[in-house]
């Protein structure tokens, strides 16, 4: 077991020098992607605000703060998306925030506010890059857009890409202290064996012996990551889902799908009954704030999760699907019972040894509950430990408008 498989929440930052556009991260020059808002734009459009990038209102503590606030234990930042623009300074291009109108490095201010309020740390990276001259760049050419059927290199171009993509690797891992996730994306382009996936997985193993690697740089990984979506069964090891508030992953104002701060609510409880991670995807404007929308959503969960909090982070899975009607989490002796429905009057837990629990509560207010249990008549004479059922009384002013957590206390 690590950290990362109890950490169940955290969060996702997607940003670049065409959040000054209001459009998606790299896919418009590409043509666009069926998965996302429809956008397309010329290569030459996506790419010219590169250079004016300047987000004059960007505050990493403040983010960081929120983060803490709402219980998240990592966080993973964009450092390079397809775009191949760097959000960090790097010595293997010009092409990135260094040399922009802003000029710092916006890796290191991320790393120093959130390692500060003592959350992991991620750094998000494309194998991919659309502007790199070896990769080689993507023109309008190309379009439309294929998956893994992109313009093949030289043998002497890609040589020269792979040098810059390691040392872009390198740059990270150890420029900045000890990083906790690596998290890839974009492998679909390439075979594992032209990415020289072992090779770069003994690199940064070298350097950062207790990182951990997501699933996304082919053949290698730690962990499993579907996306905009939670598994009906928790896959075999760990996992992470990561998702949007909307239904895009950079700022886009046309963008109006937003999730209702209960839609959220109930994913994270699911994803947690489930063991695994939700990366909860924020993305800020091109001035470095975050939207509206978006503090909204995040203020809603942080009201909800400073009372039900206890029942996500840091713990485990609860009771099987057929002990209980929707998602559980459990810490010790503590079940806890996630009510994503509204109950008639009660809720029962079945399969538990009766006996044995000492209470049950409500756990934002600490409301105590009456509840009866039963069994068989058999086991009820004869079985000193018996398992059936508890039913629980829930009165009315006890609900929650957005998840109801009950806390089961078993001696």
């Amino acid at each position: 077991m690590t950290w990362f498989d109890s950490a169940r929440f955290g969060m996702f930052i997607h940003w670049g020098h065409s959040s000054q556009q209001g459009v998606e991260l790299s896919w418009p020059m590409v043509g666009g992607n069926a998965a996302l808002p429809e956008s397309d734009m010329t290569v030459a459009a996506y790419q010219s605000s590169a250079a004016t990038f300047n987000p004059g209102h960007w505050d990493p503590a403040a983010l960081a703060r929120t983060a803490k606030a709402l219980g998240m234990q990592y966080a993973v930042f964009t450092t390079k998306h397809h775009d191949g623009y760097a959000m960090f300074h790097t010595k293997t291009s010009d092409f990135g925030v260094e040399h922009s109108s802003f000029g710092r490095d916006i890796v290191r201010e991320f790393v120093d506010a959130f390692r500060a309020e003592g959350l992991r740390i991620g750094l998000y990276f494309s194998l991919i890059d659309w502007r790199h001259a070896d990769y080689p760049a993507f023109i309008d050419e190309d379009k439309p857009y294929r998956f893994g059927r992109s313009r093949p290199p030289t043998p002497e171009q890609w040589e020269r890409f792979l040098a810059d993509m390691f040392e872009q690797v390198r740059e990270l891992l150890t420029n900045y202290g000890k990083i906790d996730v690596i998290w890839f994306d974009g492998g679909w382009e390439r075979a594992p064996e032209q990415w020289k996936a072992v090779e770069l997985e003994a690199l940064i193993r070298g350097l950062q012996p207790e990182i951990l690697i997501n699933d996304r740089l082919p053949t290698v990984g730690d962990f499993e990551t579907p996306e905009q979506f939670v598994p009906a069964q928790a896959p075999a090891r760990t996992w992470e889902t990561c998702m949007t508030l909307n239904e895009s992953w950079g700022y886009n104002p046309s963008d109006t799908a937003w999730k209702s701060p209960r839609q959220v609510v109930h994913t994270l409880c699911e994803v947690a009954g489930r063991g695994g991670n939700l990366l909860l995807n924020v993305s800020p404007m091109g001035d470095g704030s975050i939207m509206p929308e978006q503090r909204a959503i995040l203020g809603a969960m942080q009201r909800w999760l400073s009372g039900n909090g206890e029942s996500i982070a840091g713990t485990e899975p609860g009771l099987e699907p057929w002990q209980f009607y929707g998602p559980s989490t459990k810490r010790g002796n503590t079940t806890y019972l996630h009510l994503l429905m509204r109950p008639y009057e009660s809720v029962t837990v079945r399969g538990v040894p009766i006996k044995r629990v000492k209470r049950v509560t409500v756990l934002a207010s600490g409301q105590e509950l009456t509840f009866t249990t039963r069994c068989s008549i058999v086991d009820s004479w004869f079985n000193r430990d018996p398992k059936g059922e508890v039913t629980i009384a829930l009165p009315e002013d006890a609900i929650d408008s957005l998840a109801t957590v009950l806390a089961l206390e078993m001696s």
